[in-house]
C-alpha cells in the first residue's frame, strides 16, 4: 500500500507497475501521447512528461516562474504565472490545462513548452479537461464483436487473445474465463451505521462494495437468508427492522412497531425464522420473516442482551449479556431450557459467533480486549487473540476469525487455529458495527418443513425437534398445535403514539402493540366485549376511533366538535358510548358507531376526566380533578347527579368499579394514593399510599392495576388490603388510560339491552326504568321518546307495528326540563338541536328561505359592482380633464395569484386543545400559534433545546403536570420535532 504519490503502469486486465515514484508531491491532471505521460504537479507548478512504460527521459515541459512587478512595490512573496495547474490534454503540437487560480484554459507546445495561449478565462471551478475531435483515429479490438464473448467487462490486454474478460468488484469468474458468477457467493456482511458493506471472499484480492440502501439512518445489526438472499437490518434511528434483496433493490419493512434497541438480529435461514435482541425491551423475540406472528422467547433477568447467534442443527441459541452481570447464555431455540454458560471474567462481551468446523463459539470482549472460545456446552475456555482495541462484531471462516475494531475503524484477521498473522482487511471505516460471514450455498433440513410442522404459527426448532408457538399474550391450544384468535384476558393501554395490550392469558407479561396506524396522542381507551371492539380518543386528531381487537379496520366514529376526550366509557348493553371532554366542559353519549349524539352533562363541569358506567344499577359516575376537585354520580341518562366524593382529593385521575362487591376505586395524582368507596362514596377507605403519579385505574379478579407516569410502569395490587404490590411491566413512556380487557367485567343486562329498549335513537337506562332519548344534533331520521313509537318510512312502519307490540308509559319518557341535558343558546342558533316538543322545521318553509337568501345576495352583488364601475369611469373623466401628467411608480409585487418567496418555516403542530386554562397544554400540545411572536419563532427553536424538553421531570404539588402542563409536562414530544439521529448508544469504553 503506496503511502505517497505515484505513478503507475497497469495493463487493463490485471497487472501493474510503478513508473514514477519521487519527487510527485501533487500530481493531478494525467494525459498519453504517443510513447509518453505528461502530468501537472501543483505544488511544483509544473508540468512534467515521461516515457510511458519505463518511466524514464523525464523532463519539465513548462514551470512557474515569478511575474515582473514595479520595483517600487514590495511583495514578500511573488505571484507565478503556473500557479494551479490541474487538468490536461493533448492534441497535435499543443498540451492543454485549467488552471484554478487564473481560472483559465491555456495551451502550449507540448516538446519545448512555448507559444503559450489563454483560450478561455474568467470560468470559476474549472476541473478536468479533454479534446474532441472527430478524426481520432478508430482502435480495432476482439472486444467490438459480441462483447469478446464476455458476460460483464471485456478489457484490452497485451495477450494472444488480445482481451481478456472481467467480472465486477468481488465476483468471481468462472472456468471458461468469459462468464461471471450471479453474485458473491462467500463474504463478509458489515454494518457502518449509514452503510452496508460486502467484502468478497471468493476473489483473491480484498475490496468492499457499498451497498446502495436508500433513507437509512443507524444500521446496527443485519443477516442474510442464505435461501431467499435478501438482507435484513436493524435501523434504531428509524425504529424499524427492514430487508432487501442483496443487490440492494426492494427495500421492505419487516417490523415497524413496538421496537426498542435492537442490537443484534440472526436470520434462520434453514427454519425460515428472524431472531434479534432488544436492550431497551430487555427481550429476545422471534417471527416469520415478514415479521408476522411475533414472539417473545426470553425476557426474564436479561439486563443488556447484546449478540444472538444461531446453531439450527442441535436446535440451540446463544447471547451475550453485557449488563451488570455480564454472561453468555445458551436455550433451545423456542426459549426453552435456558442455561447460563459462561459466567465469570466478562466485561464487554460483544460480538458472538459459532465456529461450526470446530464446535466452538467465539466471542470479542471490548473491555478486556480479548478475542475468546470456547466449547459449545461452555467448557475449555481460552483465549485466542488478546491486545485488542475494542472489537464489536465477529465472524469465523474455514481459517479465519474476522471482526470490526471500533478504536482501529478496520476489519482484521487472524489465523483461527493459531490467533496469530493478523492482517488488516479494511481500513478506515469508522462506525464498524455488527459483520457476519455468509455462505450462500450454506442450506439445511427443515424439520419444520411440510405444513410448518402442524403449527397454526410458529414452528420453533428444539434439540429434540420442534415445537408449535404462538404470537406474545395467545395460549396454545390443548393438541399443542393450534393458536387460539387472542387472548381472552388482557390489559388495554394508551400511551399517546400507541395501542397496546398485556395478555393476561401467559405469564410473560410483555407488552403488544396493536397495528393501528395514524395514532398521535391517544388517551382514553375502553372496549365491548360482545363485539370484539376497542375505542380510543386522540387528543392530536380530536377523533375517537374505534377497531377489531387485533388492530385491524380502524375507523372514526366521532371527529367533529371535539376538544380533548380524556375519558371514555362503553355501555356494552345498550351499545352506547360516553365521554368527558373536558376542553369543551361536557359529558357526552352516542351510539357505539358514533350516531345519535347527545350532549348529558354540560353544567358545573371544570376538568372532567375519568368516566365509568354500571349498566346493570344504571349509573354514571366521572371524576373532576378542577376546582373543587370530585367525584360525581349520575344516572346513565344525566339525570340523579349528585356529588359523592368531594373531601380530602387532589386530583382524581383512573377511577374503576368492582361489580360484584359494588365499590368505587380511584386514583389521586396529587395525593399519590388509590382509595375506594361504595358506590355512594361511603365507607371511604385508602388502600396504596406512595404511588408517584398514577393515571389509568382497572380491576381483574382480586386486584387493581394501575398506570404512573413518573416510574413509567404498570403496577398491581391486592384490591382489598392494598398488599402485594408488584411491577407488571415497566420502561414505557407516556402512559395513559388503562382498561382491563375480560368477559367478567362486562356482564347484566337491562331493558335496554333488547332491540335498544324499543328507542328510535338513545336508550338510557336508569333505576326506575329506561328512558328514550333524543340526539342534541341533527338526524335524518325523525326522533320518539316514546318506547316502541320507532319512526320508520310508511313503507316500513307497519311492519315495526306489528313487532313492536309493548310500550311501556310508567317510565318517564322525556328529560326533566331542568336537567342539565338540555342543548345550550348556541347550539340551538347553529341548529345543532333537536328540541324535544318542537316540530322539525318544515322542508318547503327552509327552501324557500334559502332562495330568498341567495336573490337578495345576488342583487347587492350586482349593485356593488355597479356602484364601483361608477366611481372608475368618474374618475377616468376627471383626469381626462387635468393638463399636467401624471406618473406611477412600477410595481414590483407579485400578482394576486402569485406568492413570494419566503424563508420561514410554518409551525407544523396542529392545535390539539382550545381550552382558555392552561388545559390548553394537555397531554404534550405544542403552543398556540397565537403564543409565538411570528412563525420565525419555530424556525430559530434550538434542536437541542427541543430534544432536552422530552424529560419528565417529577411534579411538585400543587402544581398541575397532567393537564395544565399535562401531558407536555413530560416534555414537548407530541411535537414532532425534526432532529438528529440519536447517536448509538455503545457500552463504556476505556478508549
Amino acid at each position: 500500500m503506496n503511502l505517497f504519490p505515484v505513478l503507475s503502469l497497469a495493463v487493463l486486465s490485471n497487472r501493474s507497475q510503478v513508473l514514477i515514484s519521487l519527487d510527485l508531491p501533487h500530481p493531478f491532471g494525467l494525459a498519453l501521447y504517443g510513447d509518453s505521460i505528461y502530468w501537472t504537479d501543483w505544488t511544483e507548478h509544473t508540468i512534467q512528461s515521461a516515457n510511458k512504460v519505463t518511466g524514464k527521459d523525464r523532463k519539465i515541459i513548462l514551470q512557474g516562474r515569478e511575474i515582473l512587478l514595479d520595483v517600487h512595490v514590495f511583495h514578500r512573496q511573488r505571484p507565478l504565472d503556473l500557479p494551479h495547474p490541474f487538468g490536461l490534454a493533448l492534441y497535435g503540437d499543443s498540451i492543454y490545462w485549467t488552471d484554478w487560480t487564473e481560472h483559465t484554459i491555456q495551451s502550449a507546445n507540448k516538446v519545448t513548452g512555448k507559444d503559450r495561449k489563454i483560450i478561455l478565462q474568467g470560468r470559476e471551478i474549472l476541473l478536468d479537461v479533454h479534446v474532441f475531435h472527430r478524426q481520432r483515429p478508430i482502435v480495432n479490438s476482439e472486444c467490438k464483436v459480441n462483447n469478446g464473448g464476455c458476460s460483464h467487462l471485456c478489457l484490452m490486454a497485451p495477450s494472444s487473445k488480445g482481451y481478456s474478460c472481467k467480472c465486477p468488484t468481488g465476483i468471481l469468474l468462472q472456468k471458461d474465463q468469459k462468464t461471471c458468477s450471479k453474485g458473491m457467493n462467500n463474504f463478509l456482511i458489515v454494518a457502518q451505521r449509514t452503510d452496508v458493506r460486502k467484502v468478497s471472499l471468493d476473489v483473491p484480492y480484498t475490496a468492499d462494495v457499498v451497498l446502495r440502501i436508500n433513507n437509512i439512518n443507524n444500521i446496527i445489526a443485519l443477516d442474510v437468508d442464505t435461501q431467499d438472499e435478501k438482507i435484513y437490518w436493524s435501523d434504531t434511528g428509524r425504529e424499524k427492522i427492514q430487508r432487501s434483496n442483496l443487490d440492494s433493490s426492494r427495500v421492505e419493512n419487516v417490523i415497524t412497531k413496538g421496537l426498542g434497541s435492537v442490537d443484534f438480529l440472526a436470520v434462520d435461514s434453514t427454519g425460515r425464522k428472524l431472531y434479534w435482541t432488544d436492550d431497551q425491551r430487555k427481550c429476545i423475540e422471534v417471527s416469520e420473516l415478514d415479521g408476522t406472528s411475533r414472539k417473545v422467547l426470553v425476557w426474564s433477568n436479561l439486563d443488556s442482551p447484546r449478540a444472538i447467534a444461531l446453531h439450527y442443527d442441535p436446535g440451540y441459541m446463544y447471547w451475550t449479556d453485557w449488563g451488570n452481570k455480564p454472561r453468555i447464555e445458551r436455550s433451545e431455540m423456542d426459549g426453552g431450557n435456558r442455561v447460563t454458560i459462561i459466567a465469570d471474567t466478562l466485561g464487554w462481551p460483544n460480538g458472538l459467533t459459532i465456529d461450526k468446523e470446530n464446535a466452538q463459539l467465539v466471542w470479542a470482549d471490548a473491555r478486556r480486549h480479548v478475542i475468546e472460545a470456547c466449547n459449545l456446552d461452555g467448557q475449555h475456555r481460552r483465549v485466542l487473540v488478546s491486545d485488542v482495541p475494542h472489537p464489536y462484531g465477529i465472524a469465523v471462516t474455514n481459517r479465519y476469525i474476522y471482526w470490526t475494531d471500533w478504536s482501529e475503524r478496520s476489519i482484521l484477521r487472524v489465523n483461527k487455529h493459531t490467533g496469530r498473522s493478523m492482517v488488516n482487511v479494511c481500513a478506515n471505516l469508522p462506525n464498524l458495527m455488527d459483520m457476519h460471514y455468509i455462505q450462500l450455498n450454506d442450506t439445511g433440513e427443515n424439520k419444520c418443513a411440510g405444513h410448518n410442522g402442524g403449527c397454526s404459527h410458529l414452528c420453533l426448532r428444539t434439540s429434540l425437534g420442534y415445537s408449535c408457538a404462538c404470537p406474545t399474550g395467545i395460549k396454545l391450544q390443548d393438541n399443542n398445535h393450534i393458536c387460539e384468535e387472542a387472548p381472552s384476558s388482557f390489559l388495554l393501554f394508551a400511551n399517546r403514539e400507541s395501542v397496546r395490550r398485556i395478555s393476561l392469558d401467559t405469564s410473560e407479561n410483555m407488552d403488544v402493540y396493536l397495528p393501528i396506524q395514524d395514532t398521535y396522542n391517544t388517551v382514553a381507551v375502553d372496549f365491548d366485549y360482545e363485539e370484539k371492539e376497542i375505542y380510543y380518543s386522540d387528543i392530536k386528531l380530536d377523533v375517537i376511533r374505534c377497531a377489531i381487537w387485533n388492530g385491524s379496520n380502524p375507523r372514526t366514529i366521532i371527529s367533529t366538535d371535539l376538544v380533548t376526550a380524556d375519558g371514555l366509557a362503553v355501555d356494552w348493553v345498550a351499545k352506547n358510548l360516553y365521554w368527558t371532554d373536558s376542553g369543551r366542559k361536557i359529558i357526552e353519549v352516542s351510539r357505539v358507531d358514533g350516531s345519535s349524539r347527545k350532549i348529558l352533562v354540560d353544567l358545573d363541569l371544570d376538568e372532567p376526566r375519568a368516566i365509568v358506567v354500571f349498566p346493570r344499577k344504571g349509573y354514571l359516575f366521572w371524576s373532576d380533578w378542577g376546582k373543587p376537585p370530585k367525584i360525581e354520580r349520575a344516572y346513565l341518562d344525566g339525570t340523579g347527579r349528585r356529588v359523592i366524593v368531594a373531601t380530602d382529593l387532589g386530583w382524581p385521575n383512573g377511577l374503576t368499579i368492582d361489580y360484584d362487591a359494588r365499590r368505587l376505586y380511584w386514583v389521586d395524582a396529587q395525593l399519590d394514593r388509590i382509595e375506594t368507596s361504595d358506590l355512594s362514596g361511603k365507607h371511604r377507605l385508602q388502600l396504596v399510599d406512595d404511588v408517584a403519579h398514577p393515571f389509568g385505574l382497572t380491576l381483574f379478579g382480586p386486584h387493581l392495576f394501575w398506570t404512573d407516569w413518573h416510574t413509567k410502569s404498570i403496577e398491581r395490587v391486592d384490591k382489598d388490603t392494598g398488599r402485594n404490590r408488584i411491577v407488571i411491566r415497566d420502561n414505557i413512556e407516556y402512559l395513559m388510560e388503562i382498561k382491563m380487557v375480560a368477559a367478567s367485567r362486562q356482564t347484566g343486562s337491562n331493558a335496554c339491552g333488547e332491540r335498544n329498549g324499543g328507542c328510535s335513537h338513545l336508550c338510557l337506562f336508569k333505576p326506575e326504568g329506561r328512558v328514550c332519548a333524543c340526539p342534541s344534533y341533527n338526524d335524518s331520521r325523525r326522533c320518539s321518546t316514546v318506547p316502541g313509537d320507532i319512526l320508520l318510512e310508511p313503507t316500513k312502519r307497519s311492519e315495526i307495528d306489528e313487532k313492536v307490540t309493548v310500550k311501556d308509559t310508567s317510565v318517564p319518557t322525556t328529560l326533566p326540563a331542568d336537567s342539565s341535558t338540555r342543548c345550550s343558546e348556541i347550539d340551538i342558533q347553529k341548529g345543532r338541536c333537536d328540541i324535544i316538543g318542537y316540530p322539525p322545521p318544515d322542508p318547503i318553509l327552509q327552501t324557500a328561505y334559502i332562495a330568498l337568501s341567495v336573490i337578495l345576495l345576488i342583487v347587492v352583488i350586482v349593485l356593488t359592482m355597479a356602484l364601483v364601475f361608477w366611481k372608475r369611469n368618474n374618475k377616468r373623466r376627471n383626469e381626462d380633464l387635468e393638463d399636467t401628467l401624471t406618473f406611477s411608480n412600477p410595481t414590483y409585487s407579485t400578482s394576486s395569484g402569485d406568492t413570494l418567496p419566503s424563508d420561514r418555516k410554518v409551525w407544523p403542530w396542529k392545535n390539539q386543545h382550545r381550552s382558555k386554562k392552561q388545559q390548553a397544554r394537555l397531554m404534550g400540545v405544542c403552543p398556540k400559534e397565537s403564543q409565538l411572536n411570528n412563525l420565525e419563532v419555530s424556525a430559530l427553536v434550538s434542536r437541542n433545546k427541543m430534544s432536552s424538553l422530552n424529560v419528565l421531570h417529577p411534579p411538585a404539588p400543587p402544581q398541575r403536570i397532567d393537564s395544565r402542563q399535562s401531558f407536555a409536562g413530560m416534555g414537548a414530544s407530541p411535537c414532532k420535532v425534526p432532529h438528529s439521529p440519536l447517536p448509538y448508544r455503545t457500552v463504556e469504553t476505556d478508549i
